[in-house]
C-alpha cells in the first residue's frame, strides 16, 4: 500500500510539475522572453539543451534559479500531500515520526495514559532561529513563496470551475511575473536590523500559528488512538515549547553586536510579545460572550471581578461597563487592561500591570475554572486553551535570547580588566589554568567590582561589562524570562566558564536565572567535555546556582567545527560519544543535561530530520530538555508555510517525547560494536588530515572552490571569517561547507569513509561482518551512513574535474583531484556493500530529484568556474569590470544553491 501511494506521489509531483512550468512558460512569453520561455522544461522528459544559446548569462541563471525554486515548492507540496494519503489509506501511525507512530508504539508497549503523559508534559524543547550567514534569498522573494505555495496548494482542490481555475492560473502568473522582475541577490550586505526583522517574522506571524496547528494535531492524535482526551486537555499536560533567538545576541567574530543592538533586541521581543498577547486576548473577548442570563455565574468569577475593579479604579468600572450582562467578556476587559498598562509600562501601581507571566497564568485560570463549573469544556478547549497555551510558550518574551561569545574574547577583556584595577600580573591569557581557576574562586566569593562604574577598560572589556550591564537593566526590570543562555564557544577549559561568572558577578547578576553553558566545537573539546562539565558543576558558585537553576544544565554541541577538524566520521562519531560521557557526568551529580545541538541545514553540519536525528542519540541522552539551531536557509525550508512547519514541529516534540522515554526505559549499556566505530573515526580522521594537512592544500582549496567569491556575497552580516586571517583555522565553518558544496566536492560529508570501511574489512574482516549485521539495528550507524550516502549522490565527479581545473599548478591539482576522486568512489562501494544492494534501488526518490536537476545544475557550474576564472583575473588590476562578474557570481551562488537546496 505505501510503496503505491508513493508511485502515486512521484506522479503528482510530476504533473504539478508541469502544471507550474506551463504557467512559467506563459508569463515570459507574455513578457515576450520567448527565448528564456523555450528554455524552460515543459515536461519531465524534456531537458534543457545547453548548445548554442542565444540567451544573456543573466537571465539564464535568474530563469534556472526560479525554475528550482519552482521546483522545491512544487516538492514540498508533493511531501505534504503524500504524508496526508498516508494517514487516509494507512491510519497516522504510517507517518514517519509522528505523534500516531510514537503513541502506537507506547500502547504497543503496554504503556499508561498517565505514563505517555508524565513524559509529554516533561519536555522542554527549544528551536533556536539564527541568523547565520546561508540564506541567500531575500525576504520579498521568500513572500512571494509563501504566496505561490498557497495557490498551488488551492489549485489542487477539485471543486473548481474552469473560469475559477483560470483566475488561480493567472494569479501564479502574475507573482512569478512580480518574481521575474524583482533581484534576488542582495545588492547591500543585509545588516543585523535587516536579519533581525526577518527572524521576527517567524517569531510573531508563523510560529504561534504552528504552534497552534501543532497541539490540535497532538490532541487528535490521542483521541484517535483511543486515549482518554480528558488526560490531555489543560496547558499543563502539554510539551513546553519555547523559543530561542541568537539575532541581536550571538557576537562571537561579529563586531556589530553591540550592546545597544542586544538592548533594543530584547525590548523589540517583548513588546512585540506582548502586541501578540493583546491581539489574541481581544479576539478571545469578542468571543466570549457568555451570557450571565444564560449561564450561572460562577462564584470564583464575581469574586474576581470585583477585586479586579477595585484594583484598577476608575479605568476598572469603564472595563466592566462596556459589556453587562457578559462577565466572561468583563474579566476578560480587565485582563486586557492590565496588559495594556504592561505594554506601555504604566507600572506606577503594581496591581496595575503585569509583573510576570505567571501573573496573567493566574487569571486566566480564574476563566477556565469558571468555565469548567458550568461545563462548557469545548469553549475552554477552543478559546481558552489557545490563549494559555501561546502565553506558556512565547510569554511576555516571545524568544529568549541566548549571548554567545568565544573564550578567547573573554580572556581579552579579563586581561585589561585587571589592568584598569591596577593588577600587578594583568595578563591573564598567560597564567596557567591552575592559577586562573584559584584567583576566580577566591574573587568570586566576594561582590566587589574590580572597575568603578564609567571607567573604560579597552575595547573587549568595554563591550563585554556593556552587555551585561544591559542584562542586568532589563532583568531588574522586567525578570529572567526574555534571556536565554551565556554560551561560551571554544571552551576550552574550566576557567573558560568561570569567567563568565566574573562579569555577571561585576555587575550584580551572579546569582540570577541566567544559564552559562559550554560550546564544544572541535574533537579535542568533545572530549575534553566531561572533565570540564565535571570540574564545573562541581564549583562552589555552580552548586549554589544550581539551588534555583531547576537542577538543569545546558551544554552546546558543535557540529561544524568539530566536522572541519577531523571529517564527519570523526565528527559524528566524538558528538555521540561526547553525549554519552556527558549524560553519565550528569547523572552522577543529579543534574539533569540540555544539549543543545549547534546544527546546520547540510548534512555536513548536522541537518536532517528531527525524528531520525534524535533516535541516533544515544539512550538516556535526550532528558526532554532539549535546543537546537536552526540556520540560515532552513528557517524558511521548515517554516516558511503552516502545513510544513506544523509537520516539523511535530517530527521535533514527538522525537524527543520518544527519545525520552526510551531513556527511562533502557539502560545506558547496548551491545552495539562502539570500539569499531572508534577505529573508523580514527582511521577516517587521519585520511581527512592527510588531505588538508597537506602543505599546498589551501592553494587547492582556495583556487578549485569559490571561497573568495563566497567571501564578498551579501547574504549576511557576519564576516566570513573571525579575525579576517587567511587561514584554515580562522575560516568559519560555514562558508567552509558552503564552498565545497557549491564546487561539488561535497568533501565535507563523506571524506574519510570509503578508507575507513575498506582498511577495516582488510585489516579486521571479522568486526567489519559484526558492522554490516549491526547495521539496521543500531541507529546511529544507519543514520550516519544514508546521510554520508546522501552526499556522496549530491557530489559530481565531472564537476570536480571543472573546478578543479581552476587550480594554476597542474602538480597540485592532479594530487587531491586523484585523492579525492578515489575516495568518492571507495566511500558509495563500501556503502553498497555494506547495505548489500546498489543505491539505485534504495534510493530512488533522492536520484529522481537530483536528475530533475542536473542538466541545469551542471550549465551554471559551467558558466560558473567561467567568471570565477575571469573575476580572478580581473579584480587586481581592472576592478570595475570584476565587480559586474562579480554580481553574476553572486546571482549563480544564488542559483545553485536553489538547486542543491542548500548552501552552507
Amino acid at each position: 500500500m505505501k510503496s503505491a501511494i508513493e508511485a502515486i506521489g512521484i506522479q503528482k509531483t510530476r504533473d504539478d510539475l508541469r502544471f507550474a512550468m506551463s504557467c512559467y512558460k506563459e508569463m515570459l512569453t507574455d513578457l515576450y522572453e520567448n527565448e528564456i520561455a523555450n528554455l524552460i522544461q515543459n515536461s519531465s522528459s524534456e531537458r534543457l539543451d545547453n548548445k548554442n544559446l542565444k540567451v544573456a548569462d543573466e537571465k539564464l541563471i535568474q530563469a534556472l534559479s526560479i525554475y528550482f525554486q519552482l521546483t522545491n515548492l512544487v516538492e514540498e507540496n508533493a511531501a505534504t500531500q503524500f504524508r496526508r494519503n498516508l494517514e487516509k489509506e494507512i491510519g497516522i501511525a504510517a507517518i514517519r515520526g509522528s505523534w500516531g507512530e510514537t503513541l502506537t508504539l507506547w500502547k504497543e508497549q503496554g504503556l499508561s495514559e498517565e505514563e505517555m503523559i508524565d513524559v509529554i508534559s516533561s519536555l522542554n524543547v527549544m528551536p533556536v532561529l539564527t541568523a547565520h550567514p546561508t540564506e541567500a534569498k531575500r525576504v520579498s522573494v521568500l513572500e512571494l513563496h509563501r504566496e505561490l505555495y498557497l495557490l498551488l496548494v488551492k489549485n489542487e482542490n477539485t471543486i473548481w470551475t474552469a473560469t475559477e481555475r483560470n483566475t488561480i492560473k493567472e494569479k501564479i502568473k502574475f507573482l512569478l511575473e512580480r518574481w521575474w522582475r524583482t533581484g534576488e541577490v542582495y545588492l547591500e550586505k543585509p545588516d543585523l536590523i535587516a536579519e533581525r526583522n526577518n527572524v521576527l517574522y517567524y517569531f510573531s506571524k508563523v510560529l504561534p500559528l504552528a504552534l497552534q496547528r501543532s497541539d490540535e494535531l497532538l490532541k487528535n492524535s490521542w483521541k484517535t488512538m483511543g486515549l482518554n482526551p480528558n488526560k490531555l486537555s489543560k496547558p499543563e499536560q502539554f510539551p513546553l515549547l519555547q523559543f530561542g533567538n541568537w539575532v541581536g545576541g550571538d557576537r562571537d567574530g561579529h563586531p556589530f553586536v553591540t550592546p545597544e543592538v542586544t538592548k533594543s533586541t530584547l525590548q523589540l521581543l517583548r513588546n512585540t510579545a506582548l502586541k501578540l498577547l493583546q491581539e489574541k486576548i481581544i479576539a478571545f473577548s469578542a468571543s466570549m460572550t457568555l451570557s450571565s442570563t444564560n449561564n450561572k455565574v460562577p462564584i470564583v468569577l464575581e469574586k474576581a471581578i470585583e477585586e479586579k475593579v477595585t484594583l484598577l479604579g476608575k479605568d476598572g468600572i469603564n472595563a466592566v461597563a462596556r459589556n453587562p450582562m457578559e462577565p466572561w467578556r468583563q474579566f476578560i476587559n480587565l485582563l486586557l487592561l492590565k496588559v495594556e498598562n504592561t505594554l506601555s509600562e504604566k507600572n506606577d501601581v503594581q496591581s496595575n500591570y503585569y509583573k510576570n507571566t505567571s501573573e496573567l497564568q493566574a487569571d486566566l485560570k480564574i476563566i477556565r475554572t469558571s468555565l469548567e463549573e458550568i461545563n462548557a469544556y469545548k469553549i475552554a478547549d477552543e478559546l481558552l486553551f489557545p490563549i494559555e497555551r501561546h502565553l506558556q510558550c512565547f510569554g511576555f518574551h516571545l524568544a529568549k535570547l541566548d549571548i554567545r561569545q568565544n573564550s578567547t574574547y573573554y580572556e581579552i577583556a579579563v586581561n585589561q580588566m585587571l589592568t584598569t584595577a591596577g593588577y600587578e600580573d594583568a595578563n591573564f591569557s598567560n597564567w596557567t589554568e591552575e592559577k586562573r581557576i584559584a584567583f576566580l574562586t577566591n574573587e568570586l566569593q566576594t561582590n566587589r567590582p574590580f572597575v568603578v562604574a564609567g571607567t573604560t577598560c579597552g575595547t573587549e572589556a568595554d563591550s563585554v561589562l556593556g552587555y551585561f550591564k544591559v542584562l542586568r537593566q532589563h532583568t531588574d526590570q522586567y525578570g529572567t524570562d526574555g534571556i536565554g543562555t551565556l554560551i561560551v564557544s571554544m571552551t576550552r577549559q574550566l576557567s573558560d566558564l568561570l569567567v563568565v561568572y566574573l562579569f555577571m558577578r561585576e555587575v550584580g547578576i551572579l546569582y540570577r536565572d541566567i544559564k552559562v553553558a559550554p560550546l564544544l566545537e572541535t574533537i579535542q573539546d568533545l572530549e575534553n567535555g566531561n572533565d570540564i562539565l565535571d570540574t564545573f558543576l562541581n564549583h562552589p558558585v555552580t552548586l549554589k546556582r544550581m539551588q534555583f537553576m531547576s537542577k538543569v544544565q545546558e551544554v552546546m554541541l558543535g557540529y561544524s567545527d568539530s566536522n572541519k577538524d577531523g571529517g564527519i566520521v570523526a565528527s559524528r562519531w566524538n558528538i555521540h560519544k561526547a553525549e554519552k560521557k556527558l549524560t553519565e557526568i550528569g547523572d552522577k551529580n543529579k543534574v539533569k543535561l540540555c544539549f543543545f545541538h549547534g546544527i546546520g541545514g547540510t548534512i555536513s553540519r548536522g541537518g536532517g530530520q528531527y525524528n531520525r536525528f534524535l533516535e541516533s542519540m544515544p539512550s538516556k541522552a535526550v532528558s526532554g530538555n532539549i535546543k537546537l539551531t536552526i540556520q540560515g536557509e532552513t528557517i524558511a525550508q521548515q517554516f516558511a508555510n503552516p502545513l510544513n512547519a506544523t509537520y516539523n514541529l511535530e517530527m521535533l516534540l514527538s522525537g524527543a517525547a520518544r527519545q525520552t522515554m526510551r531513556g527511562r526505559m533502557t539502560s545506558q549499556g547496548s551491545d552495539f560494536p562502539f570500539a569499531t566505530i572508534e577505529k573508523l573515526a580514527t582511521w577516517s580522521e587521519e585520511y581527512f588530515q592527510k588531505l588538508i594537512g597537506h602543505p599546498d592544500f589551501i592553494t587547492f582549496y582556495s583556487e578549485a572552490t569559490p571561497i573568495d567569491v563566497l567571501e564578498h556575497n551579501k547574504i549576511g552580516s557576519r564576516p566570513a571569517r573571525r579575525t579576517g586571517k587567511r587561514s584554515l583555522a580562522d575560516l568559519r565553518a560555514i562558508p567552509w561547507v558552503f564552498s565545497w558544496n557549491q564546487s561539488r566536492f561535497n568533501i565535507t560529508g563523506w571524506f574519510g569513509l570509503g578508507y575507513a570501511i575498506k582498511k577495516l574489512k582488510e585489516e579486521v574482516p571479522s568486526e567489519y561482518e559484526i558492522l554490516k549485521n549491526t547495521l539496521n539495528q543500531w541507529a546511529f550507524l544507519k543514520y550516519m551512513l544514508i546521510h554520508i550516502e546522501t552526499n556522496l549522490i549530491i557530489a559530481d565527479p565531472e564537476i570536480m574535474k571543472e573546478y578543479a581545473a581552476l587550480v594554476k599548478d597542474s602538480g597540485i591539482k592532479d594530487h587531491f583531484l586523484t585523492m579525492i576522486l578515489q575516495e568518492h568512489n571507495d566511500g558509495k562501494k563500501q556503502i553498497e556493500l555494506l547495505f548489500d544492494e546498489p543505491l539505485e534501488k534504495r534510493r530512488i526518490n533522492q536520484l529522481e530529484n537530483l536528475n530533475k536537476r542536473k542538466n541545469e545544475l551542471s550549465i551554471l557550474h559551467h558558466l560558473q568556474v567561467k567568471y570565477i576564472k575571469e573575476w580572478r583575473e580581473l579584480k587586481e588590476e581592472q576592478p570595475e569590470k570584476a565587480e559586474k562578474i562579480l554580481t553574476k557570481l553572486l546571482s549563480l551562488i544564488n542559483s545553485i544553491s536553489s538547486g542543491l537546496k542548500s548552501t552552507g
